[in-house]
Order: structure tokens, then C-alpha cells, then sequence
């Protein structure tokens, strides 16, 4: 079962690039260990798990056609920290004149504890993130980056083991064309709302974002999924016949 929820108080100082409204909440849910271990033991990340989700009508699932991985063969389970991106209303030479950027996706990177995940709704063609606050997150100990948006420095966050999925990927620097308006509050990304706290899974084939509160049933849908899997491979290579194979072995 999954534990108390109730987010643990702690001292909270932010960077004051945020309004204290911006900020949905500073402190995110415990996830219990037995539960992300167990989303990180299906042998198909995000293929059972989207099925699963399926089965019990949840919508979660991002093909990895729309958010694509920085790094090959990259794998994480985590906790959703979240940011919301718009673009900014003055032109870039004004903004560039005034001299004061908008981002304040740092005042998450503060709030990061080790295995979390920064879910970032952002804009797109525009990078929302790079080399810098890779480095940032990597040291607070986020294990990667979904972003429906632009990023850039993928080199270096491949060279620090940093995995992102974007949207798409772009040098255009986002500090004089995005502002942050919000910190751990609900996010859409790629049609999908998020909330902080979710679970998040990705790898190769895609990204699947798990709401807290349902965790417990889409992981037990999800390892059934993976042992009736199991069995049919089994069949396959013993030779049972075709409209055997295609039966879910309970």
C-alpha cells in the first residue's frame, strides 16, 4: 500500500524570482520505494504500463514520436516536479533592452529532491532548458527532464547523463522569449494533464505519467500484463499454436 501522503514540513527558501502564489505547493507526496521499484521492474516500461492504463481508463500515455529521447537508451521512474512556460509578451530586442529574464524554472530546481523528475509545459521552438540547469538538476538529484518544448545543450546533458524527452529541440535561447509563471501546480503535456507528485516513467518508446492516486491498480494491471507476457512468449518458442499464443495466459 502506498504510504501517508501527506507531503513531510520542511524549511523552504525560494530564489524570490517567484511570486509566493506561483508556487502550487513546496513540498511534493512521499511515493512508497515498493512502488517505483516495482513500475521499474516491467521488462516494457511504458508499452505494459500505457496498456494497463488502457484497461482501467486512464489517459497518460506520450508517444515517443512527440516527445523525443536526448539520450538512447534511457530509463527513469520518478516523481513529477512540474513548471509552467508561456511565451513572453514583449519582443526579444525589448527584452533583451530591459535586460531582466523571465525564466524562473531554477525556483524548481531548488524545490528538487532526489528522484524527482522535471515535467515542464513549455514552449516550443524556443529552448526552455539548458546546459546550466541540466547541470543544476543533475546535481539536486532529478533523473531527467520531459519537456513539451524546446531544449538545447543536448550534448552536455547526454555527456552528465542527463536524460530529457522535448518536443523538439532549438538554440533560440528562451531567457529574452519564456517566462515561469508557475511551480508545482497542474501541467498539460502533449495533451496529458500532470500533477505534482505523479509518477512518471519514459524510456525509448515514449513517456507515461501515472496519477498518485491510482498508482497501486495501474502497477498491479501493469505486472499481470507483464507475466501473461511472459507465458505467451514461452508458448512462442515452444511451438504453440498461433490462436493459443494471442490468448492472455492467466
Amino acid at each position: 500500500m502506498i504510504p501517508d501522503q501527506q507531503p513531510e514540513e520542511r524549511e523552504i527558501h525560494t530564489l524570490g524570482r517567484l511570486p509566493h502564489e506561483a508556487f502550487g505547493t513546496f513540498t511534493l507526496p512521499k511515493i512508497a520505494s515498493e512502488v517505483l521499484e516495482g513500475f521499474r521492474a516491467l521488462p516494457d516500461l511504458t508499452g505494459m504500463t500505457s496498456d494497463a492504463m488502457d484497461e482501467l481508463g486512464i489517459s497518460g500515455a506520450v508517444a515517443g514520436g512527440k516527445l523525443y529521447p536526448s539520450t538512447p537508451g534511457a530509463r527513469l521512474v520518478g516523481r513529477a516536479l512540474t513548471v509552467l512556460n508561456v511565451p513572453r509578451e514583449d519582443a526579444p530586442e525589448v527584452a533583451v533592452q530591459g535586460g531582466v529574464s523571465m525564466l524562473a524554472d531554477v525556483e524548481a530546481h531548488n524545490l528538487a529532491e532526489p528522484g524527482d523528475v522535471l515535467v515542464l509545459q513549455g514552449v516550443d521552438t524556443i529552448s526552455n532548458m539548458g546546459g546550466l540547469l541540466a547541470s543544476i538538476a543533475k546535481r539536486q538529484g532529478e533523473l531527467g527532464a520531459i519537456v513539451d518544448g524546446a531544449v538545447r545543450d543536448i550534448a552536455h546533458s547526454r555527456k552528465i547523463e542527463y536524460p530529457i524527452w522535448s518536443r523538439s529541440i532549438s538554440p533560440v535561447t528562451g531567457k529574452w522569449r519564456v517566462r515561469t509563471i508557475g511551480v508545482n501546480v497542474p501541467v498539460n503535456i502533449c495533451g496529458v494533464s500532470v500533477m505534482p507528485g505523479d509518477i512518471v516513467l519514459a524510456d525509448e518508446v515514449g513517456v507515461c505519467f501515472v496519477p498518485l492516486e491510482r498508482a497501486e491498480s495501474v502497477l498491479a494491471n501493469a505486472r499481470e500484463i507483464a507475466r501473461s507476457e511472459a507465458k505467451r512468449q514461452e508458448a512462442i518458442v515452444a511451438g504453440a499454436p498461433i490462436h493459443e499464443v494471442m490468448l492472455r495466459k492467466k
